[in-house]
Formats: structure tokens, sequence, C-alpha cells
């Protein structure tokens, strides 16, 4: 845990405050204080003016989500934040207030958080510091503070329809509002402004609230003009750079090998696209491979995606940060980096089998499955990572039987298994209707004991069932 934090796939949440969906749940601290509790390491929050213009809510802006108070959240944040995990806690800021509402939260950040506030020296720097050395701090992440001016003014501005335009243009990306189809209009690239940010600009730092300006650690500086400018690499300066997942899947097919030489000593965050609406999330393989630090998912969104999450950061004790693959670390004599699409041998081999399964009939009423008989089992066993190896396969199905045995083995190739997650779900087979949930569970391949494992099932929130488990074994060849 020594080394800089953008050596790190750290945990991280989007909209940390919805309950719900995206355009009309409620604000809360409760979701933060679940995701805490799950070991999650950064934590979003999008602050905006109350009514009265005089304090700050916490909500999701253009919608019609019910607020809650930022002190709410501070004060959960702070009872919550090391519950999980010893390592620092990242709170990313997407500000959209006046320079007196930004004094207002840095007075509540350092009143709320005291001791465990980690307050920047004012010299820029060229590497961050390691997770270890900030361990048991909570760190300020945010936009340089005239976010507010910015958006009075592109609201006053701008054409929707053209920034939507804007976007299709291949290595353009353009702020738009924050419902359009694309974006929820966060750290957008814009091709319009000048090289020279406001942030620079003497006259404007007299402006802005220097309190606040103090306690953010990693800036998240505004990038200009064309992507493959936004991802160059400053050699004495490092920052945050945020992508939604579909400018992420542009970037990485036009400009792949930028993405990784950024990721190498900069942050890149990646968020849900801005149609999400129902706080689904999306496949994080992409991101992960072309070493993207903090892909922000919808921890209330509880879908595939989201467990193959979970499996992830089970890994490094579930302490919130999995650090990432040598390779993806290297640059070579010539700078050539990894390249997720080439085709690779492959490094190791897995082979699992499935002996058997218990626990249903202690956690599941007996009509649960079947109302007239015991449920029929079967269980799918496969990998999630690098598009090589992603597979899925299944054992037989086992008749009327509450402790099923399948005793089946299976062969997984692995090309890149620092990656790897191996999944593993039970279902009960219907044949009239859908097939009804038996379990699940993720585990990075990369921590896989060998021999003969009691592999305890989780539900679909990813809640661990107190009986349900496979007897299965590991082996890598």
């Amino acid at each position: 845990m020594s080394a800089p934090f953008s050596h790190y796939y750290i945990y991280t949440g989007h909209n940390s405050y919805l309950t719900g969906n995206q355009l009309n749940s409620d604000s809360s601290d409760i979701p933060i204080i679940k995701a805490l509790q799950r070991g999650v390491r950064v934590i979003e929050l999008d602050m905006w003016p109350n009514s009265a213009k005089n304090n700050i809510d916490i909500l999701h802006g253009g919608t019609l989500t019910a607020p809650v108070q930022i002190i709410k959240c501070l004060k959960s944040i702070k009872e919550y934040a090391f519950c999980a995990s010893p390592y620092p806690l990242v709170i990313t800021l997407e500000d959209h207030l006046t320079p007196d509402l930004q004094a207002k939260v840095a007075e509540m950040l350092v009143k709320t958080f005291g001791n465990l506030l980690y307050i920047p020296s004012s010299d820029p720097i060229n590497e961050f510091p390691s997770p270890e050395s900030l361990m048991k701090k909570i760190i300020i992440s945010t936009k340089p503070p005239q976010e507010y001016k910015k958006f009075l003014k592109s609201k006053d501005n701008q054409n929707i329809n053209g920034g939507l335009a804007n976007l299709a243009e291949e290595g353009s990306l353009r702020r738009i509002d924050s419902n359009a189809e694309e974006s929820d209009g966060k750290d957008e690239l814009d091709d319009q402004d000048e090289d020279s940010s406001d942030e620079d600009d003497p006259k404007f730092q007299q402006e802005t609230a220097c309190e606040y300006r103090e306690l953010i650690t990693i800036h998240a500086g505004k990038p200009k003009g064309h992507l493959k400018d936004a991802l160059k690499v400053d050699p004495d300066k490092v920052r945050r750079l945020s992508l939604s997942e579909t400018q992420l899947a542009k970037a990485t097919a036009s400009h792949g090998a930028d993405v990784i030489r950024f990721t190498q000593k900069n942050i890149l965050r990646v968020y849900p696209k801005g149609t999400r609406i129902n706080s689904s999330n999306y496949d994080p393989m992409n991101a992960w491979t072309h070493g993207a630090q903090m892909v922000a998912f919808n921890m209330q969104g509880h879908d595939k995606a989201l467990r193959l999450m979970q499996g992830f950061f089970r890994a490094n004790g579930g302490c919130g940060y999995v650090k990432k693959p040598d390779f993806l670390l290297r640059t070579g004599p010539n700078g050539e980096v990894f390249d997720p699409n080439a085709s690779m041998p492959v490094k190791k081999t897995l082979k699992v089998k499935v002996y058997m399964g218990d626990g249903w009939r202690m956690d599941f009423s007996k009509t649960h499955f079947d109302t007239f008989s015991p449920p029929d089992f079967y269980t799918r066993v496969g990998i999630a990572g690098v598009r090589a190896d992603c597979v899925m396969k299944k054992t037989r199905t086992i008749e009327d039987q509450w402790v099923p045995m399948w005793d089946e083995e299976f062969t997984f190739p692995l090309t890149v298994p620092e990656l790897a997650v191996l999944r593993i779900e039970v279902h009960e087979y219907d044949m009239s209707e859908k097939h009804d949930f038996g379990g699940q569970t993720c585990l990075p391949v990369s921590e896989l004991k060998q021999g003969i494992r009691a592999v305890p099932l989780h539900d679909r929130r990813g809640t661990r069932y107190k009986s349900v488990r496979l007897l299965m074994c590991f082996d890598f060849l």
C-alpha cells in the first residue's frame, strides 16, 4: 500500500446519496453509510445552494430528486468512514456553489472532520501520496472553484442540440445538459475554452473561497480541447480527469495507449452515462484494462455489473484498494504500453471443480423454489476479464434435490489472470417460468487458494447467505 494513489484501483461510488433511481428518488445519508460499510472508498456528493441560497443541499441537479442537507451526510461519513477499511476515504464534490457557500462548505469540512481531514501543502505535487501514508484520513477531490460561474454561463449560452452534435464528433467532447442522452454533465471536455485555465488567473483567484481551495488534494482540473490533449501527462503536476462510460469507450477505441499512459501517473474517473436513470451500471472491464482507478458505480443498482465490482474488491483484504497489475504501470523504451486488444498467449489455466451445494433448506422456505417438490439446481461458472478470457459454462441440472451433487469440472485458459474474476451463480430450473435465483459470488482469480474450498454464496444485493455454500476445488495448471 506504499505506491502512489494512481497505482491502485479504488472502490468508487457514483451519486452516493441517492436511494433509488437518478430522476426522482430521495437523497439520504443511508446509502452513503451502506456503501462505507461495504468498503467503498470514494463517495460522491453533488452540492447545490438550497432554495434560500444560504445553505447547501445534496441532490442530483436538474432532476426531481429530494435533497438532503450536506451536514447530515458529512456527520455520517465521519462516523462510518473507516468502519470497513483504515485506508483513505476520498470525497468527490461536484460543486455548483457561490464563493460564500464554498467557504461555508470549507468550514463544515474542517469542523466536522477535524484531524481526520487531510490538508495538502500549497505546493503542486508531481506524484500522488500513497494510501499507506494517508491511513485514517479523509481526502477532498473536486474541480477548481469557478464551477458555479461556468455552470451559469453554460445555462445561458449553450445550445443543447449543438452540444449533442459536437459530442458525436470523433475525439471532441463537450459539456452538455445533465439530462442529455450520453452524459450527466460532469467533467466534460470543452473544445471551446482557451488554452489557459481560469484557475490560473490572479483576478479569478482573488474571487474564490481560499479556505475551500486549500482543502482540495486531488484536483480535477478542467481539460481543454481535443481528447488527445486532455490525456497529455504534465511532468510537473498530477490531476483527476472524469469521463462518462460512453466517452471512455470512444477514448479507448481511438487513443487507448494515451489513456493507459495517463493513468500511470494521473487518476481517471469513469461514471455511468446519463441515460442510466434506473441506476444501472456498465461493464467495468474496459476501464480496468486501461488503468482507470475510479470506476464509479451506482451502489443501489443491484445488477450483474455491481456483483462483479463487489467481487473484484474482495481482493487485498477488502480494503477498497487493489494494486493495478505491473503491466499497466510499465512503459517500453519507445513509449509502448499494454494493449488489451492484442492477441496474448495463455498465462495460466484455472481448473474449477463443482462438487455439491447445501444450505438452501436452512435459508429458504420449503416452497420458495417449487411448491410441490424439492428444487432443481444447476450452477453456472465462468470468467469476467479481458475479451479473450470471458466465458460462462454450466453444470447439468440435478432434479428434486435440496443438496445437489454435480461433481463436474471446468477448465479456463487465462491470458490476463491478473484482471480475471471468477463468476459463480446457482439457479433453480423452472420449465414454465424464468429460472429462480439461488445465489452468486464473484472471486478475484489472483487470490484464489488452491484445493478444496467451501464457497459462501450471496443474494443479488451481495449480502452473504447464512448457510448456502458450494463445495468446490480450485487448481492452477
